[in-house]
């Protein structure tokens, strides 16, 4: 095991899905030994989002700063607060686009930005279908520039057996990609 501790931001939008930002949350704070700090940035619409989805406003007890859109005090808004890696989940197409745009109009897209001219690791949990050409040549300026789509696109290897199970085969890849040492299903191996 690595003494890495994570500095990441996780950035929540109004695409459906919501579940994934849930398990996404509950697999981090089970992770809390390999991560020094976590910055939470959540749209109004997301919230609005995981009420209608979720049934619940669950994500008030998180134990993680959560900063407001318009917040660019947040420390991870400058790289020298030397936040090391990004997660968008869910993305809606609207994020990933000024994203992709270089348009710094809130903290999310601010804090992407960042990571990007940084060389830092940014994922994106792209969450929409079906895609326009615009969404695809947008995904492929992210990826020139060094950012990680990951769409939401659950897997069945592991026969999950709940939303939530799907979910995390999502939210599994994205800890991975981060760099978090975690126990999840892998493609060959005996369960």
């Amino acid at each position: 095991m690595t003494n890495t501790k994570h500095k990441i931001i996780v950035a929540v939008t109004g695409a459906s899905g919501s579940i994934y930002a849930k398990v996404l949350f509950e697999k981090l704070q089970k992770l809390s030994n390999q991560i020094e700090e976590i910055g939470v940035v959540m749209s109004d619409n997301a919230k609005f989002v995981w009420e209608t989805e979720l049934g619940n406003t669950d994500y008030n007890k998180l134990p993680y700063t959560f900063y407001e859109k318009q917040d660019f005090m947040a420390p991870f808004a400058s790289g020298s607060a030397n936040f090391k890696t990004m997660i968008v989940c869910p993305c809606s197409m609207g994020t990933l686009g000024r994203i992709s745009s270089g348009i710094s109009n809130d903290l999310t897209t601010r804090a992407a930005d960042v990571i990007l001219k940084e060389r830092r690791k940014l994922i994106l949990v792209a969450r929409e279908t079906p895609l326009s050409l615009i969404h695809i040549n947008n995904m492929k300026t992210i990826t020139e520039s060094g950012g990680i789509i990951c769409p939401a696109t659950p897997s069945f290897y592991s026969n999950p057996t709940s939303f939530e199970d799907l979910a995390s085969t999502v939210v599994d890849r994205v800890l991975t990609l981060s760099g978090f040492e975690h126990n999840s299903f892998s493609w060959g191996e005996k369960q």
